[in-house]
């Protein structure tokens, strides 16, 4: 297998190794989670795509997520990321799916706001516009390390409330149906997560984050403004051209992403599965009650 490192600092495209093969070879699976702990941010391309393939690759990193109350793809393991409707055409401008779109433009990390958060994300490309819906990177290990060291004491410990309504408001107040409000109250996550393979620790913000425990509500707010700005700077990030066949996974312990506008009149379809984060994954120590312990 070939890493061959995509820019900025972090991700790598892994050539010379297929969705199949790290579903069935354990060898193939090792290469592969290491090249994942390392970069973050692993690439495949000229992948054969199917759902059961997807789901068998993404199944060997860990337990898989099912798609929340409220989404395409309801309590399956898939979660549909498209504008397209029921006859493969694209919905109207003002259709919901198009306001979920809006909100995924947001700097986001996957799952935050629930109670068993996600560690990675694998997202596939099935039907790709010609112009626009790029996913763009940001490392938020890189962002950490990039603080000085008064800097990471001051803000380590600090606990952070996550909640899928902070970051669905920011687009419209009715975004978020009553059912997904009372489905997800907001959650408590230490602003650090410590990756227990190579002790690197990244920040663990962006828009799901509303508040910081300790904090007035607007000093909490431009903290985490401040924060994602810093990481998301010019020259920080990476940003994915999709091409058919191409097959993206994320760490969300050490990323933030966000999708890009593309035209409303062409179809785009992805689809995603999530691996739950488990104690392997580090996933007690971003647990508020435990943060001293696990420092």
């Amino acid at each position: 297998m070939d890493v061959i490192p995509l820019g900025a600092g972090f991700g790598a495209e892994l050539r010379g190794v297929s969705m199949i093969d790290v579903a069935s070879d354990h060898a193939a699976y090792l290469a592969v989670r290491a090249a994942f702990e390392e970069h973050s941010i692993v690439l495949l391309r000229d992948q054969h795509i199917e759902d059961d393939i997807q789901v068998a690759f993404s199944r060997a990193f860990g337990p898989l997520e099912r798609s929340k109350v409220g989404s395409l793809g309801q309590g399956s393991f898939y979660g549909r990321v498209t504008n397209m409707n029921a006859e493969g055409k694209p919905v109207p401008p003002d259709h919901r799916q198009i306001q979920v779109a809006r909100a995924n433009q947001l700097w986001h990390t996957d799952s935050s706001f629930i109670a068993t958060p996600a560690m990675a994300s694998v997202l596939s490309a099935r039907i790709i516009p010609p112009t626009g819906g790029e996913t763009e990177f940001t490392s938020t290990r890189l962002a950490w390390e990039r603080l000085s060291p008064d800097r990471q004491a001051q803000l380590r410990d600090l606990t952070v409330s996550h909640s899928y309504a902070n970051s669905r408001d920011q687009i419209h107040p009715e975004l978020m149906t009553p059912e997904q409000r009372e489905a997800m109250p907001a959650v408590r996550w230490r602003m650090t997560w410590r990756n227990p393979v190579n002790g690197r620790r990244a920040l663990y913000i962006a828009s799901h984050a509303g508040s910081i425990e300790g904090m007035g509500d607007n000093e909490g707010k431009a903290l985490l403004a401040e924060l994602m700005a810093e990481a998301t700077a010019p020259g920080r990030t990476y940003e994915h051209t999709w091409r058919a066949g191409d097959v993206v996974m994320w760490d969300n312990r050490a990323t933030m992403h966000r999708g890009r506008p593309f035209p409303l009149d062409q179809v785009r379809s992805m689809i995603r599965t999530t691996i739950s984060a488990t104690d392997e994954a580090g996933l007690d120590a971003v647990r508020p009650d435990r943060a001293r312990q696990a420092a």
